[in-house]
């Protein structure tokens, strides 16, 4: 059965104890509370799964956890991000022996590959695994922008089937959908921008407050599915204030913190980030509190 790129998938974040190891008790409080609400895909060890500070065999424990944990209800996808090409087709092989269902690629990192050898990359893991691969285009983080022309390239690969849309400009999804039809599905990846992104054409959202929030999350998702789009808005402007917590540059702290605020995380992280403190603090706990304050009241959207 292939993947059905849409509705709402968690980009979730890595728990570790206090003592710096995989605290996968509280891995699995997450995942239970994302699967309770209805969301579609699980993506593992991305930039709030601070994949960076990941060793190889933390990254296949995740994945052979989720994926005892979700039982085939949902795909698990995880995210490559490597610095040479060999390594990234050995990381495919290693997802596919440990159960993903799919894989979120990255650009090399580091190196500014130019549009030939970013081109290459992605054909080189493609052409060495059978799992499905959404590509990550996300010029503002990582430099390097996956055009159109590179995108025709790619999609000669059959298992070249998505993109998480990260661009910042919404206007590209309409050009993808000028350009490719419905061979290329589009996963939204900025959450400030997600409602209208899945409004004028993007199949799903690869999501970051779900973390902490995964039922106002996939609530939206499913409302504007069927057309109720007043009841997604109303949640969706409640909910900005947490979603612009995802677009600085410690949007893994403020989500942690967001986490325990629900009871489904723990704030530590892994050096070289540290919790955020002083004003900074003050203020992310302010924006999560006054939130909560005035949480909403979903609706059934379990049964639209």
């Amino acid at each position: 059965m292939g993947i059905q790129w849409k509705g709402i998938m968690p980009a979730v974040t890595t728990k570790f104890t206090d003592a710096d190891e995989l605290d996968l008790k509280m891995f699995e409080v997450n995942i239970r509370a994302q699967m309770e609400a209805g969301v579609h895909g699980i993506v593992l060890g991305g930039t709030l799964g601070e994949a960076s500070t990941l060793v190889d065999e933390e990254k296949r424990t995740l994945t052979r956890t989720a994926v005892d944990l979700v039982k085939g209800q949902v795909p698990i996808f995880i995210n490559i991000a490597e610095q040479t090409t060999k390594a990234a087709i050995q990381a495919a092989h290693k997802a596919e022996e440990d159960g993903a269902g799919g894989l979120m690629m990255l650009p090399p990192m580091r190196y500014t590959s130019s549009d030939r050898e970013t081109v290459e990359f992605y054909k080189a893991v493609a052409t060495n695994t059978s799992l499905p691969i959404m590509v990550y285009n996300n010029p503002v983080d990582y430099k390097v922008k996956i055009t159109m022309e590179m995108f025709d390239q790619l999609l000669k690969y059959d298992n070249i089937e998505a993109v998480k849309e990260s661009t910042r400009d919404t206007t590209n999804i309409t050009r993808i959908k000028n350009y490719f039809g419905d061979r290329l599905k589009i996963m939204t990846g900025v959450d400030t921008i997600a409602l209208e992104s899945l409004l004028i054409g993007a199949d799903g959202w690869v999501a970051g407050l779900v973390c902490a929030f995964p039922a106002e999350t996939v609530a939206i998702y499913e409302l504007q599915k069927v057309g109720r789009i007043k009841e997604a808005l109303e949640i969706y402007r409640w909910f900005m204030p947490l979603l612009e917590l995802d677009i600085v540059p410690r949007l893994v702290q403020n989500i942690k913190l967001a986490e325990v605020a629900t009871g489904i995380g723990s704030e530590n992280v892994r050096a070289p980030r540290l919790p955020i403190m002083g004003d900074e603090r003050k203020h992310v706990l302010k924006v999560i509190d006054d939130c909560l304050k005035n949480r909403p009241i979903l609706p059934d959207y379990k049964n639209l």
